[in-house]
């Protein structure tokens, strides 16, 4: 009768201790998919001109368009705020408004990021601009897309002077 009797109590603590991990176990994926689903809208992904031709974003998403200024794209408007310049990985090019101070090293030709929107077809309304002065200080996915389109320039704006728009 001892026997049976430790045998039931041996397989109470077992099955106690499963149930413990389970719900330990749940209770942990719960809140990694808290976690996750919080942090969901402060993701911002970072794209080419030719990622975004080859994928379908939503306007809502806020999403980097990484590359260079195209040469002979920056234009003022007549408030010294309003900028619209065309941002291009060799391939593809999209166009890019931005309403505000542009950085000091902001130039054509050279590296730049911007975040914000896409509002249509070939349309980026930037919300922030992040201007590099050479390749050397670009985020990886930028220059690994410069090199995949082989616009690739290693000493890219070392000796060039800011280039004003017209």
């Amino acid at each position: 009768m001892t026997d049976s009797l430790g045998l039931k109590r041996t397989r109470r603590q077992k099955s106690q201790r499963f149930y413990t991990l389970l719900i330990g176990l749940t209770m942990l994926g719960l809140a990694t998919a808290l976690v996750l689903n919080a942090l969901e809208d402060s993701i911002v992904f970072f794209y080419s001109p030719s990622d975004l031709r080859e994928r379908n974003i939503s306007s809502e998403q806020r999403i980097r368009v990484g590359g260079l200024v195209e040469l002979g794209s920056w234009k003022k408007a007549k408030s010294e705020t309003a900028h619209e310049f065309t941002v291009t990985d060799g391939k593809n090019k999209i166009t890019a408004m931005f309403y505000g101070i542009l950085p000091d090293l902001f130039r054509e030709g050279q590296g730049v990021i911007a975040e914000g929107r896409l509002k249509n077809e070939g349309l980026f309304m930037a919300e922030e601009v992040l201007a590099k002065h050479d390749e050397k200080y670009m985020p990886r996915e930028v220059a690994d897309a410069l090199k995949k389109s082989g616009h690739w320039k290693q000493n890219a704006g070392s000796s060039k002077s800011p280039k004003e728009p017209k």
